[in-house]
């Protein structure tokens, strides 16, 4: 009996939860409620940089036991390397209804964003980049054009463009780095990428 305790499965089935602290698990677990992804690199508002997100690591660090306990509360933790970010996928179908909603609704900001961006000439790539990104003229001059307002009050962005990068920012897909300055975070880049790439092969 003494040997089927100490085998590596049962080890680590008894430590996996040994291994981590309740309040790391609490703040992951309520970033996700928030509808928040979980990106590698967070913004410091202090140092003015990116730096490494410990919850990123975290779930990084232990993807087996957290994927374990999210499919154990009817969830689906997803990885995705190339945006290096993680997000939950609700398995109900009333969540997947407000899933939706928020996903067309992300999708309508970035496309906005990206077609902005590409029309004045720049990289996408650059969306990406603390020292690039959105600048307050290019916001202003977004915040000025009738036909990206009304497809802002489609989304249910009564207040603008202002409410759309709020919008965004809540859910780690973007971060102002100054005062007049917004930047897509590496989940933010990664789905923009992926609905230029829908676009052209459709």
């Amino acid at each position: 009996m003494s040997d089927s305790i100490n085998t590596p499965e049962s080890r680590g089935a008894i430590s996996s939860f040994d291994q981590i602290l309740p309040a790391h698990s609490a703040a992951i677990y309520r970033e996700f409620q928030s509808g928040r992804v979980i990106v590698r690199d967070v913004w410091d508002s202090n140092r003015s940089e990116l730096r490494a997100n410990p919850l990123y690591n975290l779930l990084y660090n232990h993807l087996s036991h957290f994927r374990t306990f999210y499919e154990h509360l009817g969830s689906e933790l997803v990885f995705n390397e190339v945006g290096a970010f993680f997000f939950l996928k609700e398995s109900t179908d009333d969540e997947n209804e407000e899933h939706d909603e928020n996903a067309f609704r992300v999708q309508v900001i970035l496309l906005l964003i990206g077609r902005y961006f590409a029309r004045s000439g720049r990289d996408l790539d650059y969306l990406g980049r603390p020292d690039a990104g959105l600048n307050e003229q290019d916001v202003t001059a977004m915040a000025g054009d009738d036909e990206y307002q009304d497809i802002l009050r489609a989304a249910r962005f009564e207040k603008g463009l202002s409410e759309a990068l709020d919008y965004l920012d809540k859910r780690n897909l973007l971060f102002r780095s100054g005062a007049g300055r917004w930047f897509l975070s590496s989940a933010g880049l990664y789905f923009l990428q992926e609905l230029v790439r829908e676009f052209e092969q459709g």
